[in-house]
Formats: C-alpha cells, structure tokens, sequence
C-alpha cells in the first residue's frame, strides 16, 4: 500500500514511528560524534556517522515503506551537493554583504593561523545538515507530500523545523519563525526542485560553516567556535539578529524568501 492509498489513522501512526526513529537516529549520531574528543578525529567519525546515518535511511525505507529510497542517488551526490554547497555559502556571504552595506557588520581580524578547528567545524556542520534533513525533508516533508501535497508539506516541516529551534540560546518566537520562513521554506523547496536530499544538505552544511566559521555568527543562538573572520555586529537586532544570530534577521529572511521563490519558479516552470 502507497503512502498516498493509505488510511489516514495509518498514516499518522506511520508517519509519527518514522519520524521518532530518524529522531532517535540523529540523537544517537550527535552523541557518537560529540563523544571524540582528540580535534583530529572528530572530523573522520562526523563523515562516518554522516554515512551511516545515510545508509540506514537507505535500509530503512525499502524495510518500512516497501519502496526504494528514490530521493539519494549515489550518481548525484557531487553535483547536487557541490551546488548545495555553493548556494548556501553565496547566501550567506549575501547577507553580511547586505549587512555591510548598512554598517552592522565589520571586520576586525582575520585568524587563519591554524586551520583545523575551521576543518573540524566544517566536518562537525555535516552530520548536522544530514540528519536534520534525512528528519525533516526525507521523512517528514515526503510522507506529507505523497499525502496531502506540496503546499501542506512545505508549510508543515518548516513550521516544526523552525520552531524545533526554540529551545536554543537567545531564540524567540521571531527567531523560530524567521528559521522556518528563510531556511525552512529554502530546504523544502530545494528537496522538491532537486528530487534528491544531496541539495539541501548541501545548502544547509555551507549555510551553518560559513555563517559561524567563516563570518563568525552565532548559529541558531550557539557558538560555533573558532571563526576565519572577527567582527563586531552592531544595531537594531531586527537587523542583526541579536544575540541569536544573523538567523534571526530580517534581512535573511528577506533573501531566504526570494531565493525559495526562486526555486519554486523554477520547480514549476
């Protein structure tokens, strides 16, 4: 029986067991991840429990659903994700451009003495954007598009994706709101436009390493250690995003907002 067939009572106990595995997945990946200590290896188990977490969504689907795991193709891997990659860095790189621009943002120093907290970080953020997007794009949005369509969908996982932020530092209900609008839209829309999970996990890897690492922004409240670029962020936090992060700006959700449309048109064109 397809998930589209199937008894609405059904669906949601259905939907509630995969959404609690891939949740109790993720949680046992940050542990195992989070466990290392020695920096030189921290970045080797991240990539080996982002694989794993992408083998057993591989297993698990065929096993739970009766269905091949359609949306990661081994033969897309370095194309959608190397563009995802691209789009979340220019993204973020567009919006402390922005800020720039008005005076919020401004360089002090560069640290680019020892690059490998900035090598671990970036390993670090990948198991991060793969079990957030197996979660939210490859088990939540999916089940609700076969059933009940793309806009139901789209508007569902980014509320509750955004929103799954709230517990962290310094958010607010206009922090989890802005998440859901500019990245929750952006990374539904990507997985919808690609077919394929590599595209937003790309955008979502590169949107939280350069954000923190590079530009050296707190990510949705936390700190992400050290970062290429000190600056000092000043202004109203509606612009800046407070002490939350350039997350919680107006101004990246402005960008987040067209740049979803963008895939949207595309999508439908």
């Amino acid at each position: 029986m397809s998930i589209k067939t199937m008894p609405v009572w059904k669906w949601v106990l259905l939907l509630l067991a995969s959404f609690i595995l891939a949740l109790l997945m993720y949680a046992f990946s940050q542990l195992a991840a989070d466990a290392v200590q020695p920096a030189l290896l921290k970045w080797f188990v991240s990539i080996i429990v982002s694989v794993v977490m992408v083998a057993l969504y591989a297993v698990f689907v065929p096993w739970f659903e009766k269905q091949p795991a359609k949306d990661i193709p081994l033969r897309k891997i370095p194309v959608d994700t190397g563009k995802g990659l691209a789009v979340g860095a220019v993204f973020m790189l567009a919006v402390t451009l922005v800020m720039m621009l008005f005076g919020l943002y401004r360089i002090i120093a560069v640290h680019a003495d020892d690059p490998l907290p900035l090598v671990t970080a970036f390993f670090l953020f990948l198991y991060v954007a793969v079990g957030e997007e197996i979660l939210f794009r490859g088990v939540l949005f999916r089940w609700i598009d076969e059933k009940w369509g793309f806009v139901a969908a789209l508007v569902v996982s980014s509320l509750l994706f955004g929103f799954m932020h709230y517990g962290q530092p310094g958010a607010t209900w206009w922090s989890s709101l802005a998440i859901a609008i500019e990245a929750g839209l952006l990374l539904g829309a990507a997985y919808k436009y690609s077919g394929t999970l590599w595209l937003p996990i790309g955008i979502h890897w590169a949107w939280n390493f350069v954000q923190g690492n590079i530009f050296g922004f707190e990510v949705s409240g936390g700190d992400a250690g050290k970062a290429l670029l000190q600056a000092t962020v000043s202004g109203p936090d509606l612009l800046t995003g407070g002490s939350f992060g350039a997350e919680a700006s107006v101004i990246t959700v402005v960008l987040g907002l067209a740049l979803s449309l963008w895939y949207l048109l595309r999508k439908s064109s």
